[in-house]
């Protein structure tokens, strides 16, 4: 059977009806999250050192947890994209509220050390692949009545 896709407001559905964009932003966190999360697991010493963040374990190990349950949830979305959706929600809300309440006053200030501006960038390919790929309808189209 080939496969088949349609083209809806500029964007390529796939055969189960999931835009491209969806399941590229999966992969995307899959490496992107997977492989930080695992790197501050892992070593989170030389995580620090070689990015030039604070080295505290606890802190680097919730970020560090919760980066590897984004890349596992975003790992089951690719098989299912459309059920799990509503991760990037989340994603797309913490890292819009950590840029502008966090990153953004201290960066007006020139009081934003290097490693936060590394991490606003990446933040902000996420937030851009967040919009573009969250099928916002298609989430809130079956809300349940209360």
């Amino acid at each position: 059977m080939a496969r088949s896709s349609t083209v809806r407001h500029g964007i390529e559905l796939s055969e189960h009806g999931a835009p491209f964009a969806l399941k590229l932003l999966y992969a995307y966190t899959i490496v992107g999250a997977g492989i930080a999360g695992l790197c501050v697991l892992a070593a989170p010493t030389s995580f620090a050192e070689a990015f030039g963040v604070p080295s505290d374990p606890y802190t680097l190990g919730v970020v560090g947890a919760v980066s590897c349950a984004f890349a596992l949830v975003a790992a089951l979305g690719l098989r299912a994209p459309l059920a799990f959706a509503p991760v990037f929600l989340v994603q797309l809300a913490y890292k819009s509220l950590w840029i502008a309440i966090v990153f953004l006053p201290r960066a007006i200030r020139s009081s934003a050390p290097g490693y936060a501006w590394m991490l606003a960038a990446v933040f902000a390919s996420y937030i851009v692949l967040d919009v573009i790929a969250i099928p916002f309808a298609r989430l809130f189209a079956h809300a349940p009545q209360e």
